[in-house]
């Protein structure tokens, strides 16, 4: 105790004792004589670039999309889910769709289960004899569910996935076997 009390004291007494040194010192700026016209800013030669802009004519390969829109009526199911925590319940479309090129394909939702908060929409990819020639159309299926607003849908489609980016929002699987463990707890609400 008497040693922290000493030094204390020691601290103390260096902080009242210490020196105080003044650096400041008086100069004179040299006077300059600075000779300008008002309202003028210094020119500068700047070597740039020289761009020069034109079109031209080529002859290239794009690809030319045309699309069908044809209305016919079809039967769509339609599932009713309700969850035991019974939320606002909404009518929900579940669309899988795919873009396809060369050789025509069926694409059919074959199940849905429900899983905690999550549904899966399982789909087919098949491809058919018909030959596209040079077309690229886009198939699709879809099912329409009643269930809560907040349910996150995954999508997986077996099958080969096709050339292109409208393909890439889906996740496509060769079996419905490496799913399999995502579906066991799940409860199948719908079956084609």
């Amino acid at each position: 105790m008497k040693n922290l009390f000493l030094s204390i004291l020691c601290i103390g007494f260096l902080g009242m004792v210490s020196c105080d040194v003044d650096q400041t010192r008086e100069g004179e700026m040299p006077e300059v004589d600075v000779d300008v016209e008002e309202g003028q800013l210094p020119a500068y030669d700047v070597d740039w670039a020289d761009v020069d802009i034109s079109t031209t004519t080529k002859t290239v390969k794009v690809p030319k999309v045309t699309v069908t829109m044809v209305e016919k009526e079809v039967e769509v199911p339609v599932i009713d889910v309700n969850m035991p925590d019974d939320g606002e319940k909404e009518e929900r479309t579940l669309i899988v769709e795919a873009e396809v090129a060369e050789t025509a394909h069926d694409l059919e939702i074959v199940e849905v289960y429900a899983a905690e908060n999550r549904l899966y929409v399982i789909s087919e990819l098949t491809p058919t004899d018909q030959d596209l020639q040079d077309e690229t159309v886009r198939v699709s299926d879809r099912v329409v569910v009643n269930a809560p607003e907040d349910l996150d849908v995954r999508y997986y489609i077996v099958g080969s996935k096709p050339v292109g980016d409208h393909n890439n929002q889906y996740n496509y699987i060769q079996s419905r076997s490496s799913i399999a463990d995502k579906l066991k707890n799940g409860k199948k609400i719908y079956s084609s």
